[in-house]
């Protein structure tokens, strides 16, 4: 395994299955060596969603930087926004949907990658 440097202009925005007019940059996973992270910066557009689903062992963290829009964890809906951090534990059934005027941005951290959608 290297070190590695790049900036995130460098990647292209990809849409994994069960996300629509939802995209992600994935800046650390598996692809680039790592074994225990999964860091992206995803960007929903307005009606943007990923449908409802669960990791089996990883372990989510979402850091919201832009716009406003709902997250469900476990059929309870929560309004976010800026400065909102939500940590999601293994099982957890969840979903996030931009309710918003604007694209909601937000930084998704996971732990371990191999259970995170590509």
């Amino acid at each position: 395994m290297k070190a590695k440097i790049f900036k995130a202009e460098e990647v292209n925005w990809s849409e994994a299955p069960g996300h629509f007019s939802a995209f992600s940059k994935m800046l650390v996973n598996e692809t680039c060596g790592s074994r225990y992270f999964d860091f992206r910066v995803s960007s929903y557009q307005p009606k943007g969603y990923c449908e409802t689903h669960s990791h089996q062992t990883a372990e989510n963290i979402y850091y919201i930087l832009k716009g406003e829009g709902i997250v469900e964890l476990d059929g309870k809906r929560h309004l976010v926004s800026p400065g909102v951090v939500i940590f999601i534990p293994p099982k957890v059934k969840h979903a996030i949907i931009n309710t918003g005027f604007e694209d909601l941005i937000f930084i998704v951290a996971a732990s371990p990658p191999q259970d995170m959608p590509k």
